[in-house]
């Protein structure tokens, strides 16, 4: 493992480092409990039962709706901004920290909230949630500075098998706090769900220490004080806007991931709600999600090998015709191992469907504009499942079958799956190792 060892100078920063390459990916380990104990697994059915009213099950639909909703426009609006602040600044590790203190006090301030407060408990689960998505940006736009071309499928590989690990390890103690409080010496369920959310913000925080201080800051090209970063971080943001317009495989590379990993989100974010529709018990859907944790772990880094083999695209074109399969499976499951199936298909491609496609998008970017691009990034990623959801309820609706509604979904994977077969990544690559942030008249340009 000569690479280990090997150190190559890429804007002033060492890469290729064990120790950085691993500190980068620990806070995939260390957020990836937010996503797992408190988006998906206890907030949603906590809110409904302990903070909102238990017998207007559609009022606390409708309050958690628009909590979700707020958090992603939150993002989505700020993200592009917040990454041209990030380039221009040479700040991407200092706003990397202040979302995540923001991420870290938010989640465990549910601890406090009282029965009934459904008002606070949304506000703190929004301000969590944009300490989270946030941080996603600049955490994702350091990955240029930590691995070389030759080791970004290893290392953005690497981040998100740790996170299924990290988050599920730790949401596997939180049920069995539920489950079983007084082997913990807690009072009863509800105290052990809050105390879940105490333990998300103390193992988020605690194992985000790595990056801060292992991972060093790229250098920026035409590097600005803070205080000046924020006007030249607006007049970048609408330079690339423009630029957009020449890079465009750029573009059609952000259009074709915007529709598959639409399909790819509605599927993680409706496959409970299906499982209870056609009858499944929720213990076995809390099963299928830990045995999604634990299989993705393992299965991103052997899909990893398959991308080495076959090469990055290659291998996201079939782990988007996986979930083509998955689809269609979906439509004529009717037995509760069917559902299992369905929960380890998903685990064999989620992961590295995700982190594939963030090393495959490292390389039609340019390397001083990392932050900003990601922030377009993240954008497309807070408005995807926009479609698919409203696609699948409204097939539902006029099928009158659910059914119909989860095989709809198959349109998404197909027309992302076309749109990214026409993405030249080659000719991607070239583009972007000769073009340059800024030159002497301000203008942006190739050279």
């Amino acid at each position: 493992m000569l690479w280990r060892r090997r150190k190559i100078l890429n804007g002033g920063v060492m890469i290729d480092r064990k120790k950085s390459i691993w500190s980068w990916a620990m806070y995939d380990w260390a957020d990836s409990a937010f996503a797992t104990t408190v988006m998906a697994g206890f907030f949603p059915l906590f809110f409904k039962s302990y903070w909102a009213n238990p017998d207007n099950p559609n009022e606390s639909t409708f309050y958690l709706g628009l909590a979700n909703s707020a958090a992603s426009l939150i993002i989505a609006a700020g993200a592009p901004f917040l990454g041209a602040v990030a380039d221009r600044g040479a700040v991407k590790k200092r706003l990397l920290l202040l979302f995540t203190f923001l991420g870290c006090i938010m989640t465990g301030a549910l601890w406090q909230v009282a029965q009934g407060n459904w008002a606070l408990a949304v506000l703190f689960y929004v301000t969590a949630s944009v300490g989270f998505s946030g941080g996603n940006i600049f955490y994702d736009s350091l990955l240029p500075g930590v691995a070389s071309p030759q080791k970004i499928d290893y290392a953005s590989s690497l981040g998100y098998a740790l996170g299924y690990i990290g988050g599920g390890l730790l949401f596997l103690v939180n049920v069995l706090m539920y489950l079983k409080p007084a082997m913990f010496g807690i009072a009863d369920g509800p105290t052990a769900i809050k105390l879940s959310f105490l333990s998300v913000a103390i193992w988020w925080a605690l194992f985000s220490i790595p990056i801060f201080i292992f991972v060093k800051e790229p250098a920026a090209e035409n590097a600005a004080p803070f205080r000046d970063a924020f006007a030249l971080g607006w007049r970048q943001l609408a330079g690339t806007l423009r630029e957009i317009r020449r890079l465009r495989i750029v573009g059609l590379f952000l259009l074709a991931y915007w529709l598959y990993i639409d399909g790819v989100d509605t599927v993680i974010r409706m496959a409970v709600d299906y499982g209870l529709s056609i009858g499944f018990p929720a213990g076995a859907l809390i099963t299928a999600l830990l045995m999604v944790q634990f299989i993705a772990f393992p299965a991103t880094l052997l899909y990893l090998r398959i991308s080495v083999r076959l090469g990055v695209k290659t291998a996201v074109m079939i782990a988007i015709a996986g979930y083509c399969l998955i689809t269609l499976f979906a439509c004529f499951m009717e037995t509760q191992w069917h559902f299992y199936a369905l929960a380890a298909g998903v685990a064999l491609f989620q992961g590295s469907i995700q982190a594939l496609s963030r090393s495959l998008y490292t390389r039609l970017i340019p390397a001083g504009m990392a932050a900003e691009f990601f922030g377009f990034y993240n954008m497309i990623g807070k408005f995807a499942a926009i479609i698919g959801p409203a696609l699948l309820g409204l097939v539902t609706m006029l099928t009158g079958n659910i059914r119909y509604g989860i095989g709809s979904i198959l349109f998404l994977f197909l027309a992302g799956g076309w749109l990214l077969s026409r993405v030249d990544i080659a000719a991607g690559e070239r583009i972007a190792g000769t073009y340059r942030l800024e030159d002497a008249t301000g203008q942006r340009g190739r050279i």
